[in-house]
């Protein structure tokens, strides 16, 4: 950062550089709250409960998202506990 400063001053120095790299998010704060609804809800026919494989299967069936990993699902759901 200090040689940064030297050449380029402080401006450059203190200022965030946009990422361009990033990937775009799969889940929107949209897609999240219709995963949390998703969870939430009963369990489809067969299952006690919901798994991450069956919630992101059923995220791809409803259209919601292309495609999602189950760790995309796993940490969607503990950021929104």
């Amino acid at each position: 950062m200090r040689q940064q400063c030297v050449l380029e001053g402080i401006e450059a120095t203190v200022d965030r550089k946009v990422q361009e790299n990033r990937k775009p998010r799969t889940l929107d704060g949209e897609g999240e709250a219709k995963l949390v609804m998703l969870a939430c809800s009963k369990p489809p026919e067969g299952h006690a409960q919901w798994s991450l494989k069956l919630l992101s299967d059923k995220l791809v069936e409803l259209e919601i998202v292309d495609t999602i990993s189950t760790e995309t699902v796993r940490r969607a759901l503990k950021k929104t506990a």
